[in-house]
């Protein structure tokens, strides 16, 4: 099977991708591993989305409802329960892919646009003392298990970790009737944002322990109890701050990992931060015609995001596919300085800069205040002043191509404005 665009996930950012990147001159396949469309929305089932995108508050799968109604009216392709398991750059990509209804494929595609997503970590991840009993588990499996399979996981819960989907779910469970003892969270802040710590936690008098991680589990063949002990500034465990509580689900929100493990039969640039690949301003890595966004480029705090940053990725792919390859890249350096833990694009290709560039990024620790700065050759080149800034909600910045003074690296920085 051949195709101009192969799009790999049919959720929010594939979808989105797929109708940016809808031409009459240009073919599309957009693979989904699952039985249906819309990824990750299908059971997200509280409101909150669609703000930016739409100025309305939907549920998650009222918000990919719109998209899978256009996308299906464009009449673009699609394969469902449809897994890709490996890909390879030739003169074009090939993919082979395992279906239900067609076994193995293969697959060549002229573009690639990555938009798989994000998994989350799981026990194994970090070190717990303890046994291993049934009852932990991430918190989007049991969000899936409530939501889409009407399975109450457990009816004494507590949290570890302060991720959205883990607040979302303190709320979720207390609304079925469980009891929700508290959320642990090892970091001094929260990494939700912040209308979820109250509308999730505050508006159910549920607690949150910030600087405090659990430190045993206790039960052989099912979760019967769980400690947690206040963390120094190094993480360790301060004696004489135990607390204990009788539970029987422990549920781990402890972070999102991009999905890319595409990439590991390709040569592809990553990032050490993100764990996904280090793209310029049109979301292309190093491997010509290869395009990630979404979620499996950076974990995003919005759908929204998700969407814009994945239309342009979608449209940067059709451009690709009209226009053909940059002969000659210019690719500089986007780096993250002082108060700035990551951005997004990592590189600018000057070869081609001429439309805004939207910097996205996160930074370091929370202020009240504080100012985004952009240099280039030591030179100040922007700056935007912002309140209240966290790490667990996403920035962004945008450069207009007049506003450059050189084709060198940048460097974005953080100021905190004391009062």
């Amino acid at each position: 099977m051949k195709t101009d665009i192969a799009i790999i996930g049919g959720g929010a950012a594939g979808l989105s991708a797929a109708l940016s990147a809808h031409d009459p001159n240009i073919s599309i396949l957009v693979i989904e591993r699952e039985k249906t469309l819309g990824g990750i929305l299908n059971q997200c089932i509280h409101n909150g989305f669609g703000l930016h995108v739409f100025k309305e508050e939907l549920t998650g799968p009222e918000y990919a409802a719109r998209f899978i109604q256009t996308f299906l009216d464009k009449k673009i392709d699609f394969k469902l329960h449809t897994t890709v398991l490996d890909i390879k750059k030739e003169q074009d990509f090939v993919l082979t892919v395992s279906s239900l209804e067609q076994g193995m494929e293969t697959i060549h595609a002229k573009a690639f646009i990555l938009s798989s997503g994000c998994y989350e970590r799981t026990r194994g991840s970090i070190q717990i003392p303890g046994e291993r009993p049934k009852g932990i588990m991430p918190a989007g499996s049991a969000q899936r298990y409530l939501n889409m399979e009407g399975f109450l996981v457990g009816k004494r819960i507590f949290i570890l970790g302060s991720g959205d989907i883990g607040l979302i779910m303190a709320r979720r469970m207390t609304l079925e009737g469980a009891k929700v003892l508290g959320v642990a969270e090892i970091m001094p802040y929260s990494n939700g944002l912040t209308r979820n710590i109250v509308q999730c936690l505050d508006d159910f008098d549920i607690p949150l322990y910030l600087s405090h991680t659990v430190t045993d589990i206790r039960g052989k063949d099912v979760l019967e109890g769980i400690t947690i002990q206040k963390v120094d500034e190094y993480y360790k465990p301060i004696p004489g701050t135990e607390l204990n509580f009788e539970v029987d689900t422990l549920l781990l929100s402890i972070g999102l990992i991009p999905d890319i493990s595409l990439f590991e039969s390709l040569q592809i640039q990553k990032s050490p931060v993100t764990k996904s690949a280090v793209v310029n301003q049109f979301y292309e890595t190093n491997i010509e015609g290869l395009f990630v966004c979404g979620n499996a480029l950076h974990v995003h705090d919005l759908v929204d995001w998700v969407t814009e940053e994945s239309e342009k990725a979608g449209h940067c792919a059709k451009h690709y596919i009209l226009s053909g390859a940059s002969e000659n890249r210019n690719e500089v350096s986007v780096k993250p300085g002082n108060g700035i833990r990551y951005v997004v694009p990592q590189l600018i290709d000057f070869s081609r800069n001429e439309i805004p560039i939207e910097l996205s990024f996160r930074v370091t620790k929370k202020m009240e205040q504080g100012i985004f700065k952009v240099y280039q050759n030591n030179v100040l080149i922007k700056t935007k002043k912002a309140k209240y800034i966290a790490p667990a909600e996403m920035e962004h910045l945008l450069i207009k191509p007049n506003e450059f003074i050189s084709k060198d690296p940048i460097e974005l920085v953080l100021e905190e404005v004391v009062s």
